[in-house]
């Protein structure tokens, strides 16, 4: 749990040195956070190469207990795999993280941003919904490509 006196830092994740505590907090998130192929070390160097600055971890006293990476393809943005260990939740950092990337990503001139939630995860629905996140009404679709 995060008291007064633990100071939570935002920032960016650096490859590989965070990338086995990220992993792991992503695998322990709970079923809202669906961890899969283009979570590998291979595939995140790759979206490294794009935009680093948006994958944003927080930190205390050393230790991960938060991430955030987001993607903008020069029009939209996305977010993906926010996720607060269990012991930080409802302190503040997943807005934390949420507010830096959204800071980030209108620095790059993003003026729209969308994220994906399953059906089933009200604990996130609540959260991004107090956030101002608006949920649309919209077929999403699949494809694996390889």
């Amino acid at each position: 749990m995060t008291t007064n006196k633990d100071q939570v830092s935002i920032r960016t994740f650096v490859f590989p040195d965070d990338y086995a505590e990220v992993f792991d907090l992503w695998s322990q998130a709970g079923a809202g956070l669906h961890v899969g192929r283009s979570d590998s070390p291979e595939e995140i160097f790759k979206k490294l190469q794009r935009d680093p600055d948006l994958f944003l971890v927080a930190e205390v006293n050393g230790r991960i207990i938060g991430s955030v990476m987001g993607g903008f393809d020069g029009r939209r943005g996305i977010v993906y795999h926010l996720g607060v260990s269990s012991d930080h939740r409802r302190n503040g950092v997943g807005r934390a993280l949420m507010e830096a990337l959204e800071d980030r990503l209108g620095a790059k001139g993003c003026l729209k941003s969308y994220l994906l939630v399953t059906k089933d995860n009200l604990e996130a629905i609540r959260f991004y919904e107090a956030s101002g996140w608006e949920r649309m009404e919209l077929y999403i679709y699949g494809k694996e490509l390889g």
